[in-house]
């Protein structure tokens, strides 16, 4: 297994462009946090914290996907540089200004969120053309999706860090810098400043113009939502049992289920279509959410946060193949963009959620919401099952324009390898 990921790791170009993009994405990861810190000692309400962290959110939800849709038209380079750079300016200015004027403080959120470059979908896309081999590519997605545990765990870190060591506005200011260098060592690697997307059809619905996409996207909705509502019901069964430490333990066991997971899932190869695995994937983690609702003991409880976050890494990985094989050519990045931008919208929704949920029935209600978000998960794959048919390849048309085969290890012109200009045909490569 480590030996797999170690191969990985050392092919030309793979460590760097996996570590400057969890740096440049660690802004994004922390944002939450260090707004709240920050708004909170400048005198600031949890409302006000949280309305101002609702603006930066909304707008990194706009931002994705229409810099991701520039990115495919334009490179990496000429958009993910200039955003990360506008993203931290926002970010500079609201520690500059703090609370007062308002206005202001909620205009650098919004420019903050609007700017965050698409840095995942960016990756996603460039690590065919750096890998080469359908297995790598496969342990690639696993390892992203492990990465962003491991990030998501580690970011928040670093910002009560700073926060004890110097203060709340310098914590901004430093996550933001790693943010810029971490962009700037991608954008300069040479996959990233050789890629370049696939001819695309003009069209102005982009990569939503794929059936299998928009289905993918509403699963993917309702299972961003389950892990929304597991944060706010996990400080809820917290409350109820000693508080403290409670609510991590739980959290820290669902990241560390999932971390497992993915490690595990991206070390083989695994037969069948992704598309059917993915379905089985969706179900085990929909299945594993279900006993949540029981809410025993802490450490019975713990067991069970762990058991439920297994399958989330396997999934999102899955996913990404699933992405690449059902975006339209010459949208991959703007594709990708699009299910981080759902995941967080539904993230979102099911934070709003579960409140409601535990004020009227207790945790065990609370714990019910991702349950049975997880299953709509499900349900949406499985009704609509006919949208994600292993894609095709058709004939190309006079009008397609061919692409060179590529060598081993060569940047490759898209992720998507069919080069086709509609969606719902097979890609070169599988996982």
């Amino acid at each position: 297994m480590a030996a797999g990921y170690g191969e990985l790791l050392r092919t030309p170009h793979a460590a760097r462009l996996l570590v400057g993009t969890l740096m440049g994405r660690l802004p994004n990861a922390t944002a939450a946090l260090a707004v709240l810190l920050f708004a909170r000692a400048e005198g600031g309400s949890y409302a006000l914290a949280g309305a101002l962290s609702a603006v930066y959110g909304a707008g990194n939800a706009i931002g994705q996907p229409l810099l991701g849709r520039a990115v495919d038209r334009f490179g990496q380079p000429r958009v993910m540089f200039p955003a990360v750079v506008v993203s931290a300016l926002g970010m500079v200015l609201f520690a500059v200004v703090g609370l007062d004027p308002l206005p202001v403080a909620y205009a650098a959120m919004l420019i903050a969120g609007l700017f965050t470059p698409p840095l995942e979908g960016g990756l996603r896309a460039l690590w065919p053309g750096v890998l080469g081999r359908a297995d790598q590519v496969h342990a690639a997605y696993a390892l992203d999706a492990v990465a962003q545990e491991v990030m998501f765990c580690l970011g928040p870190l670093l910002v009560t860090l700073v926060v004890a060591v110097w203060s709340e506005a310098a914590a901004l200011l430093v996550i933001n810098a790693i943010g810029i260098m971490g962009a700037l060592s991608v954008v300069l690697s040479q996959p990233s400043r050789r890629w370049r997307s696939a001819p695309r059809e003009a069209h102005w619905l982009g990569a939503l113009r794929s059936p299998g996409l928009l289905v993918l996207l509403g699963s993917f909705f309702f299972i961003g939502l389950a892990l929304g509502a597991i944060a706010v019901a996990a400080v809820a069964y917290a409350d109820e049992h000693g508080g403290g430490m409670v609510s991590s333990y739980l959290l820290s066991a669902l990241g560390a289920g999932a971390l497992a997971g993915g490690v595990v899932y991206g070390a083989r190869g695994w037969p069948g279509s992704p598309e059917r695995r993915l379905r089985l994937l969706v179900a085990a983690l929909a299945l594993g959410y279900v006993p949540l609702t029981l809410v025993p003991g802490v450490a019975a409880m713990t067991v069970l946060a762990g058991v439920a976050g297994v399958f989330l890494a396997p999934a999102l990985a899955c996913a990404f193949v699933v992405v690449d094989r059902h975006a339209p050519s010459g949208t991959v990045t703007e594709a990708f963009s699009w299910l981080v931008t759902t995941f967080v919208v539904g993230n979102a929704v099911g934070t709003a959620a579960a409140g409601p949920a535990v004020e009227l029935g207790g945790v065990g209600p609370g714990f019910a919401v991702p349950g049975a978000a997880g299953m709509a998960a499900l349900a949406v794959l499985l009704a609509a099952q006919r949208f994600l048919l292993d894609p095709v390849r058709r004939a190309p048309r006079p009008t397609d324009r061919p692409a060179p085969e590529l060598a081993l290890g060569e940047p490759c012109a898209e992720n998507d390898r069919n080069r086709a200009v509609e969606p719902g045909f097979r890609a070169g490569h599988q996982a």
